[in-house]
């Protein structure tokens, strides 16, 4: 590391230090490597006391102080933007867009350990980060590969679960069916059954959590072989990172781009607040004391709707109608008529717009200098290209947006089918295996601070009404 990186990784951690005094914990040992350094387990475990410490602490000082009134507009609204939910590995600024952990997408490719000759952060890295606030070593993210390689197997009764599914039945379907089996060797429902003490819930969820995130490209590679072809997948590589073994088990794992994109993917998929539908479904089922595989099979029941995971899927198939009616070198005439002509049907043009976010999405940003360095001749990136020059107008003009900016969706679709991972119904998988991290990271210390079940109160459309009569 150079001296400049090192001044700068110390900075950083000293603003997580500021911001999170629990969790900023001897980050000064990620500058050595001379001593034996813990395992992210073992760093979990010294970070719990000070945690519980400091959650302690705001809640004696702040715990009374109102947080913001509640409109009868949030409420039938679906609570957009009601402040109710702790959520530490993410924050999302709707001026900065998403930061896991205090870092921006720019400071995790830059920050993030990486695989030799490689560019773009390894998920490893991402998914400690996400779990510690700090950025580890090398040497940390190489361990954290290989147990997850060891923990990769999946049970014979779920490769057959997922071997019986016909190929007509959705990927993510199948992907929820195969997650939710896990179940059956949980360690958090072994241990609760036992009479555990809920001081000590943590650690099997921990451990679920490892063995959650470490089988599913086990589960998607064969999914994707059985519904699209290519046989039975390939052994793990226990010398192999996290992304590489990925891309192998779906069959492109020779493609030395494609894995690096898998990487990227990945780590800038992985979380992203609290509120949206899969991270808060994996949060509220685990408040319930249900163990990892459930939460997060819930969650991915509701990365599957179409106002969720399935938006890169609609961009895509929105981008290949216009390309087939006005061709892919259309010129910027014709793809601001074809915008046009979107709208005036009543339709909105996906992937552009966001729920929290008033300015292009990072994620958005970090896809198109990954396509300006791999692939700037590729004709539908090209294209994506030229409506990011032309829809931010046309929904101004038009009035149809806050935002008429880019997010996340408007172009992983392309990027993926430029490697020739074609099958749109299968990107959400991905999403996914990607959603998993952020999901996990926040279950092992929602049971670590003891968080309680979430019950929040509702209302009646009556009872609002009586609620405000003969009130101004």
């Amino acid at each position: 590391m150079s001296l400049a990186a090192a001044r700068s990784l110390l900075l950083k951690n000293s603003r997580v230090a500021h911001l999170r005094p629990g969790l900023a914990l001897g980050s000064a040992r990620l500058s050595s490597t001379s001593a034996k350094q813990p395992t992210l387990k073992e760093r979990v475990a010294e970070l719990i006391p000070g945690e519980l410490e400091n959650v302690k602490a705001i809640r004696a000082e702040h715990g009374k102080k109102a947080f913001g009134p509640v409109l009868v507009d949030q409420v039938y609204g679906g609570m957009r933007g009601l402040p109710a939910l702790l959520w530490d590995g993410s924050v999302l600024d709707a001026e900065e867009g998403i930061r896991f952990r205090g870092y921006s997408i720019p400071e995790c490719r830059d920050l993030l350990p990486k695989a030799p000759g490689g560019d773009e952060p390894l998920p490893e890295g991402l998914f400690w980060l996400l779990v510690t606030g700090e950025v580890p070593t090398a040497e940390q993210v190489a361990e954290l590969s290989k147990d997850w390689a060891a923990r990769s197997a999946i049970p014979e009764f779920v490769e057959d679960i997922i071997d019986r599914c016909p190929p007509t039945l959705h990927p993510m379907t199948q992907f929820s069916i195969a997650v939710n089996a896990l179940n059956h060797n949980s360690a958090f429902a072994k241990a609760y059954k036992e009479g555990i003490n809920k001081k000590d819930y943590w650690g099997p969820t921990f451990e679920d959590s490892m063995d959650l995130i470490a089988k599913l490209p086990s589960i998607a590679g064969r999914i994707y072989r059985n519904v699209y072809g290519g046989g039975n997948p390939p052994a793990v590589d226990s010398a192999a990172d996290y992304s590489q073994n990925l891309a192998t088990l779906l069959g492109f794992g020779d493609r030395k781009e494609f894995v690096e994109l898998m990487r990227l993917y990945i780590t800038i998929h992985s979380d992203h607040e609290g509120g949206n539908v899969s991270a808060h479904t994996g949060k509220l089922v685990g408040s319930a004391l249900s163990d990892p595989f459930l939460a997060f099979g819930a969650s991915l029941n509701g990365l599957a709707g179409p106002l969720h995971g399935l938006a890169n899927q609609e961009v895509l198939v929105w981008l290949r109608k216009m390309e087939s009616k006005i061709g892919a070198d259309a010129s910027t005439e014709q793809v601001k008529e074809y915008v046009w002509s979107t709208l005036k049907s009543g339709q909105v043009v996906p992937g552009y717009g966001h729920a929290v976010l008033r300015k292009t999405d990072p994620r958005y940003t970090a896809q198109r200098e990954f396509a300006l360095k791999h692939l700037p001749e590729d004709p539908m990136f090209k294209l994506v290209s030229k409506i990011y020059q032309i829809v931010p107008d046309v929904l101004l003009e038009a009035g149809k947006a806050k935002n008429p900016w880019p997010n996340v969706d408007a172009h992983s679709g392309a990027l993926l089918t430029h490697y020739g991972l074609t099958q749109m119904e299968f990107y959400t998988v991905l999403f996914g295996v990607s959603r998993a991290f952020g999901v996990a990271a926040q279950l092992i210390w929602d049971r670590a601070l003891g968080a309680p079940l979430e019950r929040p109160k509702s209302y009646s459309s009556a009872a609002i009404k009586k609620m405000f009569e003969g009130k101004q």
